[in-house]
């Protein structure tokens, strides 16, 4: 016997892949088996965890022999040999396919839920199952994967037939195995405890590798039709967290808004910076200035926020920058916004100016002493609030409060604001 268990399997093909750590890496498991192994790569390397899903297409008169096996994306591969060998007639094929096709919707939704599948494009991805006997799901699963826009693809297993790597020749950038003993008959065979797994225990593998994960890690934010790139952290025991509405078509990455929730995460609260345009939005100028979208756009990010479980039960505010402060205010006039709390930077409330009255969330607006035009738009717009509102003029600092210490007081405004009316919500 090679292993006593998966999760043992799992932690000794983790120090075979101890070169991939510090890299952009994503596992992905094929369940149900491999997720037990998966999770256990995981979390050595310190990366996020998903499913891959395959189903292997099993010969209707002996389902558990390969005839191929198809993913997600409309992936399919075929065992030609094994299919003239039993005379699986066209007809026949398409009865499987249809119903395997079924089951892999259905575990993607039990599975994932709302939550989309883990953002691959350009990252290194790992797939894993607990073995591999024909080989045509881990053929699906890195097609699959290859058909995301993985940028490097590894299929590691704990063991496999001797003929494995003939057998899977160009279809991962790299294949590791712990071991291919020459009397192999099936993957369980090899293994003191191959218990079959549920449903149940994917999803809780799935729920505690993402509360291990989710501390700090790139993710892909579903708005919508689009998918937009984001990162969220979410520190341990955190009050709440702030979802940051960019403006001027600045994004994830705008230095200003990454400095200030950087001094949010110290203070113990969650932060989540996405882009509110794709590239190809954010060229056409006027969808930085089209509220009505990016207001849209943040709702949406925000209910995608709330079916992460790191933030679950968490309470959600917004902060907003120029522009992206119009749409933190236009979406927090919805009624079902339960947006514990708004801070605006230097921002444009004056934009959400029909919206202001129906704002319910308590509204902070920082503005620079010497951004005197938007010093005025602001005390225009406060006065049209009819919540707890309160504007705070930053001493010397002018629009982008790149003056020294500007956005050091910023972020000190911001964390009291947020920690004092998260602490009081109820989401």
């Amino acid at each position: 016997m090679l292993f006593t268990n998966r999760a043992e399997a799992g932690r000794r093909l983790a120090a075979r892949l101890e070169h991939l750590r510090g890299q952009d890496v994503v596992v992905l498991g094929l369940p149900r088996g491999g997720l037990p192994v998966a999770a256990a790569v995981a979390e050595a390397l310190g990366a996020p965890l998903d499913v891959c899903l395959v189903r292997k297409l099993g010969v209707p008169s002996r389902p558990e022999l390969g005839m191929g096996a198809i993913g997600e994306d409309g992936v399919r591969v075929l065992g030609q040999e094994v299919l003239r060998a039993a005379h699986v007639q066209p007809e026949a094929l398409a009865r499987v396919e249809a119903r395997e096709r079924r089951e892999l919707e259905r575990r993607a939704t039990r599975y994932r839920g709302e939550r989309p599948p883990a953002a691959v494009t350009g990252r290194t991805v790992v797939i894993v199952d607990d073995g591999v006997a024909t080989g045509s799901t881990a053929r699906a699963a890195c097609r699959t994967v290859r058909a995301r826009g993985a940028a490097r693809t590894v299929l590691a297993v704990p063991v496999a037939p001797p003929d494995w790597t003939d057998r899977l020749a160009g279809e991962a950038d790299e294949l590791i195995c712990l071991a291919t003993p020459p009397d192999f008959f099936a993957v369980g065979q090899f293994y003191a405890d191959f218990a079959q797994l549920d449903d149940e225990d994917v999803v809780a593998f799935l729920h505690q590798a993402a509360g291990r994960s989710s501390a700090d890690r790139e993710v892909e934010v579903a708005a919508g039709a689009v998918r937009l790139g984001g990162h969220l952290t979410v520190p341990p025991d955190a009050a709440g967290v702030v979802v940051f509405a960019h403006g001027s078509g600045s994004g994830r990455h705008s230095p200003r808004n990454r400095f200030v929730a950087e001094g949010l995460n110290r203070a113990g609260l969650g932060t989540l910076l996405f882009d509110l345009l794709t590239e190809a939005e954010a060229r056409d100028r006027a969808n930085v200035f089209d509220t009505v979208l990016l207001a849209g756009r943040l709702t949406d990010a925000t209910a995608w926020l709330r079916t992460q479980p790191a933030a679950e039960g968490l309470a959600v505010g917004w902060f907003g920058a120029s522009t992206g402060a119009a749409a933190a205010l236009w979406a927090a006039a919805e009624p079902d916004a339960r947006i514990a709390a708004v801070v605006s930077r230097g921002g444009r409330p004056d934009l959400a100016g029909p919206r202001l009255p129906a704002v319910t969330a308590p509204t902070l607006l920082i503005v620079g002493g010497a951004d005197l035009t938007v010093l005025d738009l602001n005390r225009q717009a406060q006065a049209r609030l009819r919540c707890e509102s309160r504007l705070t003029t930053v001493p010397g600092a002018t629009h982008l409060f790149e003056e020294p210490g500007a956005l050091e007081t910023v972020t000190e405004l911001a964390r009291d604001w947020f920690t004092d009316h998260m602490a009081a919500a109820h989401v």
